[in-house]
């Protein structure tokens, strides 16, 4: 659709005899000039493309002219630019006049094409005449490429998919993939090119494909590829899913929760899926129960108990498939609910026991899975099992008992009872003497404590005749303990009795504590008599353990049994020594009146401290008065 102004005939018939004229003319004298045309012979519509006519006279050129031609869509030649010596010129009225431009040297010149077109893909020309050096031309191809490809893939239906490729030139290279992968198996493909007047090519490519139920996530794309100026370009187009109906065969179904064994008190979820599409609609139903109660094919159940455990079914129902034979599939599952009943103790609550009775105490429950039991008292383990054999009853068996029953399968299911033993007897003092003495002095205040256990509880009194101004400063009292402490001051310096009596209907137990008074000098000499029995006991220890020395019993790290020969007697003896002391060393002791003891009447016991077998004890001297 080249517009370009023709010239007139005169000119064109002038113009052609005398290039013939030209051309006879240099082939006659011989004359010859090389021409080569470089430059870019791909370009981006829109770019600009430069092409340069080189050439080289083999004798001296007095006069150069360069035309420059382009073949139109009809085949005809149509100048666009001339040039000499003395002149440069772009041809009016074409479709280059206002986008080239030429410049040139010594050794040629270039041809600048800006803006360039799809209709610029064609043959240039570039004509060097230089008269008698000769004249000669080159010829040059321009590619053009123009880009506005993109792809849209279309489906028709469920088996057929369209690839567009929108206006690209040149023609480009086309392929067709699914998921990235070539298709040969069941496929179709129909590809159409057309080209419009622009020059432009439209590709479109039908895919025809014969899904199957495994296609029900293949994604379809269709991808073409081009060429470009020192490359091959790809476009892709966006994928697109296939929606593929297909029947359901198998249906799968499963406990979704609780993870592990089911226990009365769970929630349970039970789930079915079907492998049809669009997915079947589900029902679900257990053993008379048709059509449970379920959302979004899943099955809850809140609170399960016992009665909860069966088989339970899901069923499918495809309404549209073509199959008569395959409208329902079914699967089903058991569920099982485990279950722990509250433990059952016998005897139950409290059981009374007499002292020295025995009893069998049992703790069990009904479970659907095994069970341990475990027995407690005050919170301590005493025994593994459901029955406690109780032997020999003593106040002491008495208490509160726990039993404990778990599945070891299923922890957090348990259960548990307990039973309160009561043992009767009759009051039972804790210490073992029933008569004590006591020594205080005249004028201090003593306190006695009375800690009596039976059952029923006891009742405890005081009874002391001979003191006045006594009282109970404390009274704890349980279900089968009673303890009292009373407190009395000793007026007098003679003996006195104080009673603690324990009472119930089964029997009773007395206390008696018998007083002695004491002055500060009384008090004295028992204490100096304690201190004299103390060091006789040391002395004896001593005396029995160097027996042994000698013996050979003791070794005292010596190997093999010594022999003593030595008769006087060593460091390692003990001598305990019992004289009559009437030097001024001795201590005189006062009498009970205060007076002092003759000096005949006085001992003088000392013991001195000797050394036997690493043991060694502290020498005492010390006088005391016998009574």
């Amino acid at each position: 659709t080249d517009d370009f102004a023709p010239y007139s005939a005169e000119n064109t018939v002038l113009l052609s005899i005398m290039v013939y004229l030209l051309v006879c003319f240099l082939l006659a004298v011989g004359g010859e000039v090389n021409v080569t045309m470089v430059g870019d012979s791909e370009v981006y519509m829109g770019d600009s493309a430069e092409i340069r006519c080189q050439y080289k006279f083999l004798q001296n050129a007095s006069m150069v002219m360069v035309q420059w031609f382009v073949r139109d869509h009809r085949g005809s030649r149509v100048r666009i630019s001339y040039s000499d010596l003395t002149m440069q010129k772009v041809d009016e009225n074409t479709n280059y006049t206002e986008r080239i431009s030429v410049a040139g040297d010594s050794g040629g010149e270039n041809l600048t094409i800006v803006d360039v077109k799809l209709s610029d893909e064609r043959e240039f020309f570039c004509q060097v005449d230089g008269l008698a050096a000769g004249s000669n031309e080159g010829k040059f191809h321009l590619r053009v490429f123009g880009e506005s490809a993109s792809l849209c893939t279309t489906t028709s239906n469920f088996l057929t998919t369209n690839c567009h490729l929108l206006p690209l030139a040149p023609q480009g290279n086309r392929q067709v993939e699914m998921n990235h992968q070539q298709t040969h198996n069941q496929v179709n493909l129909i590809t159409l090119v057309s080209k419009d007047s622009t020059g432009l090519y439209t590709v479109q490519s039908e895919l025809q494909y014969k899904v199957t139920r495994e296609d029900k996530d293949a994604h379809f794309f269709c991808e073409v590829s081009y060429f470009v100026p020192g490359a091959v370009r790809t476009v892709e187009s966006k994928s697109v899913n296939i929606s593929v109906h297909y029947p359901t065969t198998k249906i799968e179904m499963w406990r979704e929760l609780p993870e592990g064994l089911v226990k009365e008190g769970d929630t349970v979820e039970i789930r079915c899926h079907g492998d049809g599409n669009p997915p079947p609609a589900i029902t679900f139903s257990r053993e008379q129960e048709t059509d449970l109660d379920a959302d979004d094919n899943v099955l809850v159940l809140k609170d399960v108990t016992r009665r909860d455990s069966g088989i339970y079914h899901c069923h499918s129902l495809d309404l549209d498939s073509r199959s008569a034979d395959n409208n329902e599939v079914m699967e089903f599952l058991q569920l099982t609910v485990h279950y722990l009943d509250p433990a059952v103790v016998v005897p139950r609550d409290s059981e009374v026991m007499l002292k020295g009775e025995n009893l069998s105490a049992s703790c069990n429950a009904l479970s659907s899975l095994e069970t341990n039991t475990v027995w407690f008292k005050n919170g301590v383990e005493i025994k593994k099992g459901n029955v406690l054999n109780l032997q020999d009853a003593t106040f002491d068996t008495a208490g509160h008992y726990n039993c404990e029953v778990t599945v070891p399968s299923i922890p957090g299911l348990h259960t548990s009872g307990s039973v309160h033993i009561i043992v009767q007897g009759a009051p039972q003092l804790r210490d073992a003497k029933r008569e004590m003495d006591v020594i205080e002095k005249v004028g201090k205040w003593v306190n006695l404590t009375c800690d009596v256990r039976g059952h029923p509880r006891p009742i405890v009194t005081w009874s002391a005749p001979s003191i006045t101004g006594w009282r109970e400063v404390v009274r704890r009292e349980t279900e089968d303990f009673v303890q009292s402490i009373v407190t009395m001051k000793i007026t007098r310096d003679t003996d006195v009795v104080a009673v603690c009596n324990a009472t119930n209907k089964l029997g009773a137990d007395t206390k008696t504590y018998t007083i002695r008074s004491t002055t500060s000098e009384q008090m004295l000499g028992v204490i100096i008599v304690v201190i004299i029995i103390s060091i006789l006991l040391v002395a004896i220890l001593g005396s029995v353990l160097y027996f042994l020395y000698k013996k050979g019993k003791l070794p005292c790290g010596r190997s093999g049994k010594q022999e003593i020969t030595k008769e006087k007697t060593n460091k390692d003896d003990i001598v305990v020594e019992m004289k009559a002391d009437k030097t001024e060393k001795s201590v005189l002791l006062k009498g009970v009146n205060g007076d002092k003891k003759p000096p005949s009447d006085q001992v003088t016991i000392e013991a001195v401290g000797r050394t036997a077998c690493g043991f060694s004890f502290i020498p005492y001297s010390f006088s005391s008065v016998v009574h």
